[in-house]
């Protein structure tokens, strides 16, 4: 099974992070990274890694299932309920602010075979994914690692605990994954903008395996599939790092 961790950026404008494991035999290695921009460019860097006829679940950091025109999606006000005391809600998102994720979606389905969803059932599969809550989880977080926002000195210090964080998750959850080199530098190369949306890719492909390394037992579903919903490791499954 190919998995995908993709932070998929909302507009035309930035390039989308792009990691990339292989699943099989309840081992995993990272297969590397890509920073396309654009739809087409992100078709063509996921063609060459997908067997023909292969499974595969991607867990995208963007609003995929997003019917709704304006205002806020059920599940955005359902993060705000849960997370905000963590600083980790999401985002109103709408089709008029963020056209670009449910198209994408239509392109992983026309083009690749992707259709929305989490059950484990032989397909390939998209999920959408939001990595602040997640990090609380996975972490055990008081409040979120604030590596997006703020003073450049600020983010870039919260930028290295978020690789020190992720170093010792690998170590403590994810024994069965193979890093590569890029990985190893990735972990501990200083702030960039590549380097962040990068790392937020590989943060991406680890709910997805995750998940399905736990067949579904350890995640939690916020949402439904018609309006929108995230794929969450559950709360009661974290130990703390």
């Amino acid at each position: 099974m190919l998995l995908i961790g993709l932070d998929l950026a909302w507009g035309e404008k930035n390039s989308d992070g792009v990691c990339l494991i292989r699943y099989a035999r309840r081992r995993a290695r990272i297969l590397g990274y890509a920073y396309p921009r654009g739809d087409d460019a992100l078709i063509a860097a996921l063609v060459p890694h997908l067997k023909p006829d292969e499974p595969a679940f991607a867990a995208i950091d963007a609003p995929i299932v997003c019917p709704n025109p304006t205002g806020a999606r059920p599940v955005d006000r359902l993060t705000h309920t849960l997370f905000h005391r963590e600083h980790a809600a999401c985002h109103p998102a709408n089709l008029t602010q963020c056209p670009r994720p449910p198209r994408v979606l239509a392109r992983l389905a026309t083009d690749l075979g992707f259709v929305a969803g989490w059950q484990d059932s032989g397909l390939r599969l998209a999920t959408e994914v939001y990595p602040h809550p997640a990090m609380v989880r996975f972490f055990r977080l008081p409040r979120i690692i604030k590596y997006k926002k703020g003073r450049v000195a600020d983010r870039r210090r919260e930028f290295r605990r978020l690789q020190r964080l992720l170093r010792a998750l690998l170590a403590a959850e994810f024994p069965f994954l193979t890093l590569d080199a890029e990985t190893k530098i990735l972990l501990a190369a200083p702030w960039s903008k590549p380097v962040e949306d990068r790392t937020d890719a590989l943060f991406c492909a680890l709910i997805a395996l995750w998940h399905v390394h736990h067949q579904g037992a350890r995640s939690e579903i916020l949402g439904e599939i018609t309006t929108g919903f995230i794929l969450l490791p559950s709360s009661s499954s974290m130990a703390k790092l």
